[in-house]
């Protein structure tokens, strides 16, 4: 199956109550990049089990910011569940960016933790563990199959609000206050 004309990238995934894969469950996700071989996001709801000023000290950074140190790291997905990655807002370079979108970028690289511990981090970042991913075709075949929705992305649901918030908020800005009342069998207009 080839990539619709609709790169996915730079939009949220909301998933629809039927997806019962407990990976993916009531996530909103990032698409960070899609093309041809296949789609890479981060969940953006999700908490994981560990604290910032956990991981930061697991890689010998340390941090006087309370406050930062006690920011969730968010469960990112399945994929690369050692792996960190920083979504933030800002236009300063780091060793490993990838630009998601206008203003928005996806850093994988230890000088932005270092710069967030000192204070010089972006104004808007969140920190994941993990990934998500799908093969080629693979995104494509779910959103037919009625798995997810799309949306626009949104700076107050990746950064602002609460993370129990975010999967009705990000339906909501589409139109779907309830994503309860959806039906799992909703065609395509």
């Amino acid at each position: 199956m080839s990539v619709p004309n609709d790169n996915l990238a730079n939009q949220l995934l909301i998933a629809l109550p039927a997806l019962a894969d407990p990976n993916f469950a009531r996530t909103v996700a990032l698409i960070c990049q899609h093309d041809e071989q296949g789609a890479m996001g981060v969940v953006v709801n999700r908490a994981s089990e560990y604290t910032l000023g956990q991981v930061l000290s697991q890689m010998g950074i340390g941090s006087d910011d309370e406050a930062l140190c006690a920011r969730t790291v968010l469960h990112g997905g399945p994929v690369h569940q050692e792996r960190g990655f920083v979504l933030h807002d800002g236009g300063r370079e780091w060793d490993s960016s990838l630009q998601v979108g206008e203003g928005l970028y996806l850093t994988t690289s230890r000088d932005i933790l270092e710069a967030m511990a000192a204070g010089e981090g972006p104004a808007h970042a969140i920190v994941a563990l993990g990934c998500a991913g799908w093969g080629a075709g693979q995104l494509e075949y779910e959103l037919g199959e009625n798995t997810w929705l799309t949306a626009p992305v949104d700076a107050e649901v990746l950064f602002d609000l609460p993370l129990e918030r975010r999967w009705q908020t990000a339906a909501g800005r589409i139109g779907v206050d309830d994503l309860f009342r959806l039906a799992d069998y909703s065609g395509h207009a």
